[in-house]
């Protein structure tokens, strides 16, 4: 054990078991569990039990059909399905691991004209208006959830988790916006939680004392009309006297406008709800362990929390996608080694709901560990990579892991490249996590690095392959009078920190553009490193001032620091086309530092007088925008000046990142790019 992590490390005594220390790696839909063969899921699992967490829980698989998140998702739903889960199960326990198979029942949720709920009350985020369940109805459902922990336990796991909150069919059931019912199922608080009790207590009954299982209790809804804090502590003591070997941490419905897990989101930023609930059950004579969850991310925090007495156990779910031997490298006094989850979203959740398979910005074999692997090179080779940005630095460290001789030019001064800009950004300060990993694997890997160097084909000539990661440029946006002294683009604002006026246009609304515009408006320290400044910023409050943990208030952002218009050409929403699960909360930010959007732009002259612009194809309302600064973030385009320079000389070349593609600085594809190319030479 690392005397650096004595809680973390620590084991955990469940009475008839022991985990051997407090990770639990928390549930996350991977698409993994929607094939028929889940060999790949098991090879996923393998390498995180191989890492050494303490307890695995699976995404969630349906209890039957009716609970699917979509057609064909995963279910446990038929003897004929346990032979396949042994696959899973196997696999875990030869690794060294335990792991338990999550009941997810998606209610309203759900993805198809199936769907079940308390009340025929369709969610704003489905599609799908539900059936309200009959009573006999509700008891199917009953049985379903106890019929899915026999056979979890029939395929060799060694617990299950019953989801009970994010807004899930138990979660419906809670609540007195979805559960509108007159029966038994419904009414007061106490028939409410009817519901996930008899789940809890009857899957106990089926599954015998010996087996684990996890009940996963909403602590705090975030949404309107949520439970109050007396429901959800009558329901934790409940569910845990009933038999629950550990109480998960469950925190806001999917439908709640509150951020729970992006990267602007504090570190155990809800760590002191799940302490609150512990001191209630614990003053009421309960000891069951409680798990914490949320944007833990480093084994410090986690530690920090466990020794806090926030919980005894802490779940992890990205973190581990991100470094699968996360809790190894602790144990070994290697935390400087651990690939960190910047909590980016973007190939994980974002892939989920786009119906892809999940994968990691920072890990792109995440997911992917039967097809990406980095053997040894059958012959040694001479490589030259220009370029040291997240590209670049990926395949350098790769192909010098492999066995390759590895140069890595790179012109400026220090290695990074546009991760240099992005950390510059309230909020994304987990991007300092990519430098420091990055700067430690150039390191160990033995790449040869050259900064302050510009590389030409004579530098180049005497290596086998050249690899170039030279990135981007910004694009050219040709708006008359755009070398106005007024007008300057986004390097100069996050890289170069020039002085911005008071009134400011910001051309173009993707990515970066929106990045700018809250550099701009930000006043004061970032709120993602501020739990306290970050609660008031979005309307978060202690669950037992108000029910869901919504302040009556509302949101309490500071005042912005400057007045900012972001301008689009295309029509529709401006922002349309960033993350899936973060995009909304980029646009409500620039609600909140009102930010005036504006889309289907013209953008016709600058001058003095400011920015003209007009508005579609017609260029009708010509009007001047009177500000003391535009700044350009009208996209980029590939830079790549040494590429025909090479091949005209004969020189394997191969383009990455964004010289290969430029694409709102797209880490995520640069990153995957360069893996795969570096599993190929």
């Amino acid at each position: 054990m690392s005397a650096a992590y004595p809680h973390l490390l620590s084991p955990l005594h469940l009475g008839h078991t022991t985990l051997r220390n407090r990770v639990l790696m928390g549930s996350m839909h991977t698409g993994l569990e929607d094939a028929r063969d889940l060999s790949r899921l098991a090879a996923y699992f393998r390498e995180r039990a191989k890492g050494g967490v303490g307890l695995i829980v699976t995404g969630g698989f349906a209890p039957n059909m009716a609970g699917w998140v979509k057609p064909f998702a995963g279910m446990l739903a038929s003897d004929r399905a346990v032979q396949r889960h042994r696959t899973v199960t196997q696999a875990v326990h030869e690794a060294g691991g335990r792991i338990a198979l999550q009941i997810l029942h998606t209610g309203r949720y759900a993805y198809h004209p199936l769907a079940v709920a308390p009340s025929a009350i369709q969610s704003p985020i489905s599609m799908f208006k539900p059936w309200a369940l009959s009573a006999r109805g509700v008891q199917r459902q009953v049985q379903a959830f106890v019929d899915c922990a026999r056979r979890a336990r029939d395929a060799g796991y060694d617990g299950v988790e019953i989801m009970g909150s994010e807004g899930y069919l138990i979660n419906q059931f809670l609540a007195r916006h979805t559960n509108q019912r007159h029966d038994e199922w419904g009414g007061d608080a106490s028939q409410r939680m009817r519901l996930p009790l008899e789940i809890m207590a009857r899957t106990r009954e089926a599954v015998g004392p010996d087996f684990i299982v996890i009940y996963r209790l909403s602590m705090i809804d975030l949404v309107p009309e949520g439970s109050t804090w007396a429901e959800a502590v009558q329901l934790g003591e409940g569910i845990a006297r009933a038999g629950a070997s550990l109480i998960n941490t469950g925190i806001g419905w999917h439908e709640a406008r509150i951020p729970t897990i992006a990267t602007s989101v504090p570190r155990a930023a809800f760590a002191w709800v799940t302490q609150k609930m512990r001191a209630e059950l614990r003053a009421r004579g309960i000891d069951t362990p409680l798990v914490t969850s949320n944007r833990i991310n480093t084994p410090e925090v986690a530690e920090q929390v466990l020794a806090d007495g926030c919980a005894d156990m802490v779940s992890m779910a990205r973190p581990l996608l991100a470094d699968p031997h996360f809790v190894k490298k602790a144990a070994e006094g290697r935390a400087q080694d651990i690939n960190t989850c910047i909590a980016c979203n973007q190939a994980c959740l974002d892939h989920v709901f786009l119906n892809k398979k999940a994968s990691c910005l920072v890990n792109p074999r995440a997911c992917r560990e039967t097809e990406l692997n980095f053997r040894r090179a059958p012959q040694r080779k001479q490589i030259a990579v220009v370029g040291a940005g997240p590209a670049g630095l990926t395949a350098a460290t790769l192909l010098a892991e492999r066995g390759h001789t590895v140069h890595l030019f790179e012109q400026q001064a220090d290695l990074g490249g546009q991760l240099n800009m992005a950390r510059q950004v309230p909020g994304k300060e987990e991007f300092d996590e990519m430098l420091r990993y990055f700067r430690r694997r150039v390191a160990q890997t033995g790449v040869q690095l050259h900064l302050g160097v510009q590389a030409d084909a004579d530098l180049l000539a005497p290596y086998d392959e050249v690899v170039l990661a030279t990135g981007v440029v910004p694009r050219n946006p040709r708006i008359p009078g755009q070398d106005h002294p007024k007008v300057l683009n986004y390097l100069d604002v996050l890289l170069h920190r020039r002085v911005v006026g008071h009134k400011v246009a910001v051309i173009g609304a993707g990515g970066i553009g929106f990045d700018v515009a809250h550099c701009l408006t930000q006043a004061g320290p970032s709120t993602a490193l501020d739990v306290a400044a970050w609660q008031a910023e979005w309307g978060v409050t202690d669950p037992a001032l108000a029910p869901g943990g919504l302040a009556p208030q509302g949101p309490r952002p500071h005042a912005p620091a400057r007045e900012v218009t972001l301008l689009q050409r295309s029509p529709g929403k401006p922002g349309a086309r960033l993350g899936k699960t973060t995009g909304w909360i980029h646009r409500a930010e620039m609600k909140m530092r009102q930010v005036q959007m504006l889309s289907g732009v013209n953008y016709e002259q600058i001058s003095d007088q400011g920015l003209l612009i007009s508005f579609g194809k017609d260029r009708r309302s010509p009007a001047w925008l009177d500000v003391d600064h535009i700044v350009l973030c009208a996209g980029q385009e590939p830079h790549r000046p040494l590429a025909q320079v090479l091949e005209a000389r004969g020189f394997s070349v191969h383009l990455i990142g964004g010289a290969h593609t430029a694409s709102e600085l797209d880490a995520k594809r640069a990153i995957a790019q360069a893996a795969e190319l570096a599993a190929r030479l």
